[in-house]
């Protein structure tokens, strides 16, 4: 037993020497390739068996024979452990030069495709995830896209309806300098009227940018979904009764809801809006409200005629107003644009279908129960 682990401890003591200088060549070539560690990995494992052979050979006195057998079989080992480790070395750094070649078109508008053959579990999972970031990359350009696009439009709409007022006030405000207006109190009446309209779009613009730039704050409170809707109509029967649309509010439950007040019924009042300019005289414009087992979904359905298909995923896009027959005198196309934003801020979101005769809009909010 004595002998046994006086032979352990002179082997350990050869081979931890072999480790050591092992580390310190790992060390040295951290930054070389794989290939290069693995062989020194090889070579450390050969170094130490032969290391702690050796040691032992020379503490027990073994014959020069059994010393010749010994390092003669250690040699083949390493041999073959080095080639071994060459061969697995130029594989692995094989299959990841292909992996970076494939990466590279992430920054030229491309897309990843893992490169074929097999590889290690650690280059698999790799290239899942450079596949995922890659479909997340193309999903993020789109969207980069579209919202260019949205911008380009919404500069070009809002230049569109800021000339038309502008002029026209200019005309109006030179005719009563010139004191060739007919009637002033007409052309001061039509001036407010424009300028209320340009507040209007300036109102727009302000909370759009807000919602854009995160900076929406909220002031939530317990409110019933009934006082809400009565409000928003309240606010929009003037222009209903004008257009000869028809408000109906009957099927509207009293679900309390944790809400901005000010932001929810701007988000109704816009919908409501946008009902009545797409209805047609003696049409309906019906608004709802039903609580579900999380939520509360208010919807507003007009007489509009439907959408067509290829518009309902645009609706809700910043500057987007659909042809020229559904897009009403006034405003940019922000009403919708403002509503998903505040309702997203509520943790909401807004969507439409179309339903027989016209379309539904509906914004579902989660139904907060605060803490007893």
């Amino acid at each position: 037993m004595k002998d046994l682990l006086l032979i352990a401890a002179f082997a350990l003591a050869g081979a931890a020497c072999a480790g050591v200088l092992g580390a310190v060549a790992l060390r040295l070539v951290r930054h070389r390739s794989v290939t290069v560690s693995l062989t020194v990995v090889a070579a450390v494992t050969v170094a130490a068996m032969l290391t702690g052979t050796l040691t032992v050979a020379q503490a027990m006195f073994l014959s020069g024979h059994d010393l010749t057998v010994v390092t003669l079989v250690v040699t083949m080992a390493a041999v073959v452990s080095l080639a071994t480790a060459l061969l697995l070395g130029r594989w692995v750094v094989a299959r990841s030069h292909e992996l970076a070649l494939a990466a590279r078109d992430f920054g030229d508008e491309g897309s990843f495709a893992a490169p074929a053959g097999p590889a290690t579990a650690e280059l698999a999972a790799l290239s899942r995830q450079l596949a995922a970031t890659s479909a997340k990359l193309a999903a993020s350009r789109e969207r980069e896209r579209a919202l260019e696009t949205s911008r380009r439009e919404l500069v070009a709409w809002i230049s569109h309806d800021l000339r038309t007022p502008l002029a026209g006030l200019r005309a109006m405000s030179e005719a009563l300098a010139d004191g060739v207006a007919d009637n002033p109190a007409r052309y001061h009446r039509q001036i407010g009227a424009e300028v209320d309209r340009l507040n209007s779009m300036v109102n727009d613009l302000f909370e759009l940018s807000r919602i854009h730039a995160g900076t929406l704050t909220l002031t939530p409170s317990r409110l019933s979904v009934y006082d809400l809707v009565g409000d928003a109509l309240s606010g929009v029967h003037p222009l209903a009764h004008e257009r000869g649309v028809r408000l109906v509010g009957d099927g509207v439950e009293p679900v309390p809801v944790e809400v901005d007040g000010k932001e929810m019924t701007r988000v109704l009042a816009n919908l409501l809006v946008n009902a009545i300019h797409h209805t047609p005289a003696d049409g309906t414009v019906a608004v709802a409200a039903e609580r579900q087992a999380d939520a509360v979904i208010l919807s507003v359905t007009d007489s509009c005629g439907g959408i067509p298909d290829e518009d309902l995923a645009r609706v809700f896009d910043t500057g987007w107003r659909g042809s020229a027959a559904r897009t009403p005198p006034a405003g940019a196309g922000l009403g919708l644009a403002i509503v998903r934003g505040i309702v997203e801020a509520h943790a909401g979101r807004a969507e439409v279908r179309n339903v027989r005769g016209g379309c539904r809009f509906e914004v579902t909010l989660p139904l907060r129960t605060p803490a007893l």
